[in-house]
């Protein structure tokens, strides 16, 4: 029988596993972001402009905000697919 998205939400592992989906995609994400922001000042070592680029003046709000959105979103979709 297939569960209904509801009855799958309520299952006691089911935010563990959203979890466990989430959190390696959003670093993954965030670590491949970086790079493609800011690979210059990466491989150079000047982490200043790296902070300048993706994080000052409230660029880290969009910055992490999109991907924390998209990585709950994935891992809600993986583990309502995979349960």
């Amino acid at each position: 029988a297939i569960m209904t998205f509801l009855e799958k939400i309520k299952q006691p592992d089911f935010k563990k596993n959203v979890l466990k989906v989430a959190l390696p995609f959003f670093i993954i994400v965030t670590i491949i972001s970086l790079f493609i922001n800011s690979s210059s000042a990466i491989f150079s070592g000047n982490f200043d402009d790296v902070y300048q680029i993706n994080f000052a003046d409230g660029k880290w709000q969009s910055f992490f905000g999109y991907k924390l959105f998209f990585s709950i979103v994935y891992g809600i979709w993986q583990t309502i697919k995979n349960t």
